[in-house]
């Protein structure tokens, strides 16, 4: 499966998707990365005259890419169109902020995957390397009721 084939299937679309471009993947996990554009929309008020990309928001992209773009590599094709890749659980550490217009990269490795249930963990560096957040993801892939 090409990388570009695989942002095409993510679930998400503008203003929400946080994935700009995969960098590799295989059975074991994924690379790939985003800027987060100054003119998104929760900078406005988080925090005021001094923003900073919300937890939640850091959380969202790592599991984006870290975990959807894994989920969809390791099914190939049998991602069908009542597939759906929900996320369960996080359990995250958050080290160092992350700015406007700042490009990061995410790693993740495939912990398991198994009954329908993919685990992993994952690390986010910003460009100088250094790591901003890192934690354990989880998420199951069902089919639409």
């Amino acid at each position: 499966m090409e990388l570009n084939d695989i942002i095409k299937q993510l679930p998400y679309g503008e203003p929400f998707l946080f994935v700009d471009e995969l960098l590799s993947a295989d059975e074991n996990g994924v690379i790939g990365t985003y800027t987060f554009n100054e003119n998104l929309d929760f900078y406005k008020g988080h925090f005021k005259n001094n923003p900073v990309t919300p937890g939640v928001i850091l959380t969202e992209t790592m599991a984006q890419i870290g975990m959807v773009c894994l989920g969809i590599f390791l099914l190939n094709n049998d991602l069908k169109i009542d597939t759906v890749i929900a996320f369960t659980s996080a359990d995250m550490e958050f080290l160092k902020p992350v700015y406007p217009n700042e490009k990061v990269t995410v790693t993740s490795e495939k912990l398991f995957f198994r009954f329908g249930k993919l685990k992993c963990s994952a690390v986010m560096k910003n460009e100088a390397g250094q790591e901003v957040c890192r934690g354990i993801l989880a998420g199951m892939i069902t089919k639409r009721l």
